[in-house]
């Protein structure tokens, strides 16, 4: 069986927007509440960060139960595990994760700026500088056999877009307008000569685009 390469749970509003352009600590996404993105997510029983019982079981709730089966490991951008741009500044802050970050998994860091890996419960970050095709390399064979999740952000799910590395990818797209930011496309059609795609509208108001390569 091959191992995968799968984007999951990724979210953009309803005109293809994953990220504002102005990230900081204090906005991660770069723009104003961003949890009208991923609210859906947030609401379900599985949600892996949920503290409280309850949430909403469903088709919304087999997306978020579905984030960790069979990952082995995680590649995302430099954006996801920071804010920070150009060489590192600060060894002591490890990324907007937390104690116990919710990969549980190897993760791989794209970035021109490597730094020591590092562990925080039972995620190791790593920091990369290579191709995707390099990186994913790397990562599949930390995975031991399972597949590989590619977590974004938008600039780097495009990446991997484009080297024609991605086999399968889930988008839940809100019914949210934010008109400028980091767009992942202008229409999910752009994609249709290299996937097919099935589109699932949700009780919660996302609609969940799947596409799995052709």
């Amino acid at each position: 069986m091959d191992q995968l390469l799968r984007v999951m749970n990724f979210n953009v509003s309803s005109d293809g927007i994953g990220a504002g352009e102005h990230q900081s600590l204090e906005r991660p996404f770069g723009h104003d509440h961003p949890e009208r993105l991923f609210a859906w997510a947030g609401a379900t029983a599985s949600w892996p960060m949920r503290t409280d019982p309850g949430g909403s079981r469903g088709l919304d709730d087999y997306f978020t139960r579905d984030f960790a089966r069979n990952i082995g490991a995680e590649i995302m951008g430099r954006n996801k595990f920071g804010p920070q741009r150009g060489p590192w500044q600060d060894h002591e802050w490890r990324g907007w994760w937390g104690q116990e970050p919710p990969f549980r998994t190897p993760v791989f860091v794209m970035t021109h700026h490597t730094r020591p890996s590092f562990t925080l419960s039972d995620t190791t970050f790593h920091f990369v500088d290579g191709s995707p095709a390099t990186v994913l390399e790397r990562a599949r064979e930390a995975a031991q056999g399972q597949d590989v999740r590619l977590g974004g952000g938008v600039t780097t799910i495009r990446q991997f877009l484009d080297a024609g590395l991605v086999d399968t990818m889930h988008v839940a797209v809100s019914p949210v307008k934010f008109g400028s930011g980091l767009r992942l496309w202008e229409s999910p059609d752009e994609l249709l000569d290299r996937f097919h795609l099935e589109v699932v509208p949700s009780p919660s108001g996302v609609t969940h685009h799947l596409f799995w390569r052709r």
